[in-house]
């Protein structure tokens, strides 16, 4: 099991009888990086890998080819079933929505517009769920009225729900 002891050095101004003092305590402040939950500076491990996939992205916003072979090696590492359904999506919005790009949004397989996030799949082993998520942002072309959804539960793709699929992402790229 692997921690992470860093130094924190707290300095405490104390007032004696008129006279400042400065105290300087020294301790260590230990990270057991197996547990998840453990925080530093406010932010979970899961949430500081995010950051970093996050800025990864943007490193590689304007190369189309880096940013679709990180699309699929996100796609490589899910769980069968996960995979299975991001790659008949990846195929789904290759075929159906040409001009949308590949790219991955904070370490998620997604598909862009002009730079900006339109369609992404959230596997269900990335945030320890029970179902898949396939997902619009702001960007999609989904609005109905005043209330609409942007995200969809998926256990499977099916033949019998692979056309509203299909439905959803020429209508969010419209």
């Amino acid at each position: 099991m692997a921690t992470l002891k860093t130094i924190r050095t707290i300095h405490l101004l104390i007032f004696i009888r008129g006279l400042a003092v400065v105290l300087s305590v020294e301790g260590y402040l230990e990270i057991d990086m197996a547990d998840s939950k453990a925080k530093t500076d406010g932010f979970t491990v899961e949430e500081r890998k995010a950051m970093r996939e996050r800025a990864k992205e943007l490193k590689m916003q304007n190369n189309k080819e880096l940013a679709e072979k990180e699309l699929l090696i996100k796609i490589a590492e899910m769980p069968e079933n996960d995979r299975e359904m991001a790659t008949t999506i990846h195929s789904l919005v290759l075929s159906h929505s040409p001009n949308l790009e590949a790219k991955t949004w904070y370490g998620m397989p997604a598909w862009a517009r002009d730079g900006k996030t339109v369609i992404f799949f959230q596997s269900a082993d990335k945030f320890k769920v029970r179902f898949a998520t396939l997902g619009f942002s702001e960007h999609a072309n989904l609005d109905q009225g005043k209330m609409w959804p942007t995200s969809y539960a998926l256990e499977a793709i099916t033949p019998e729900n692979e056309p509203e699929i299909i439905r959803l992402i020429t209508k969010a790229d419209s």
